[in-house]
């Protein structure tokens, strides 16, 4: 079997450029920001002769991801190896300060994103890109490929008053965008009028899914450890906007759906009967160790992923939102705030980004009713991010 040709990532561009030579960088990033050869961007930059790594700065669950769980801010601290200062962007603040930027040249973002739109990667770069334009620091953004591919949208829009820290612009759940497109789109479309810069990668095509890009997997997060993980992703994020387990606590977060009360043998037939595209359901009985229904016994699915070019996430996590809530509707709840710094609006709301799912689930609409309900938005956005892409 020929193995893939690489792609160039655009951390790897920007360093062979040199031009950070005789600069005080900053740099974003977390243990995803490595090369090819395993080579972490930090010590990357911190090796380049003539340039100064002078601070670092880690997203949600922190420089090192080395916090479990969501929702857990990470303190300030400094890197022993290189002594800098390490900032948490998932603090008492998530966009750099004018202290955090002092006497930066340049600030560096190298972030591994997922193709969520509710991934906060993406909105840590939005601010990054507003505290730097306030402060007078030019950005630069090092592409990464989106590791589920760049041709299919999918999902419900965000629509305007439903804005949070895990939705910030009116963008699909599944985008298909990269990292570095969407910077381009925020900075230009939303005018955020930053000093940007993008770094794309060579030899990524939107066709491609992770595996095929020929870089090693570093999990981006700990509940995200694998590219199957970041397949279907994208819809089943939802139900961390309800009490039903989405798989955290398991070894298979995200692909395993359920809670004490749900019948899986009757869940898994209900569903099989929708016919969709790319996927199986199989009947699991499933402990987490954390998070919700911790240790008790979960009824639910496996969601199998047979085809991923047919799969479509956020449809197949729709249809088992609805079939579950189906089975009880009053062991169902949506979850209450706070979630993610929100502490009015309802979590599936900001997830779903608005209120519409929600209202659509509860009115009893059929699930494939709620799918259609999404492509007139799907046409509208691929108009609006055409100017962006990098890649054709």
């Amino acid at each position: 079997m020929t193995p893939p040709s690489r792609v160039r990532l655009g951390s790897e561009r920007l360093i062979a450029s040199g031009s950070l030579k005789g600069k005080r960088v900053g740099i974003v990033s977390n243990p995803a920001s490595v090369d090819a050869g395993f080579r972490h961007v930090v010590r990357a930059i911190a090796e380049e002769p003539g340039v100064t790594l002078a601070a670092i700065f880690g997203p949600q669950h922190g420089y090192r991801a080395d916090v479990q769980d969501n929702m857990i801010e990470t303190a300030h601290a400094q890197d022993p190896a290189r002594g800098v200062p390490v900032y948490s962007l998932y603090s008492e603040t998530r966009e750099p300060t004018a202290e955090m930027l002092k006497g930066l040249d340049v600030l560096v973002i190298d972030l591994q994103d997922v193709g969520a739109r509710i991934y906060t990667f993406i909105y840590t770069m939005a601010n990054c890109l507003r505290g730097s334009r306030k402060h007078g620091v030019p950005v630069i953004v090092t592409d990464r490929p989106n590791p589920i591919g760049g041709e299919t949208i999918g999902g419900p829009m965000l629509l305007r008053g439903f804005e949070s820290f895990v939705g910030q612009f009116p963008i699909p759940l599944r985008h298909g965008m990269t990292i570095a497109e969407l910077a381009r789109y925020f900075n230009e479309a939303f005018d955020i009028g930053a000093d940007l810069t993008v770094v794309q990668m060579e030899g990524w095509q939107r066709k491609m899914f992770y595996e095929e890009t020929g870089l090693p997997w570093v999990m981006p997060s700990p509940n995200v450890p694998t590219v199957d993980t970041t397949v279907v992703y994208p819809g089943a994020v939802l139900f961390e906007g309800t009490n039903i387990s989405e798989g955290r606590g398991t070894t298979r977060p995200f692909e395993l759906v359920g809670a004490p009360w749900v019948n899986a043998e009757a869940l898994a037939a209900r569903l099989q009967a929708y016919d969709l595209p790319g996927v199986h359901f199989r009947p699991v009985v499933f402990e987490p160790t954390f998070q919700k229904h911790a240790r008790q016994a979960c009824g639910g699915c496996q969601i199998h992923v047979l085809n991923r070019q047919e799969f479509r996430p956020v449809e197949t996590a729709v249809a088992l939102l609805v079939e579950i809530r189906a089975q009880n509707p009053t062991a169902f709840q949506w979850r209450e705030p706070p979630y993610e710094y929100e502490h009015t609006k309802l979590p599936f709301d900001i997830l779903a980004g608005s209120s519409e799912l929600r209202q659509q689930v509860e009115a009893g609409l059929p699930a494939r009713t709620i799918f259609y309900s999404w492509m007139q938005e799907h046409d509208r956005f691929r108009t609006q991010r055409a100017p962006f892409l990098l890649y054709t």
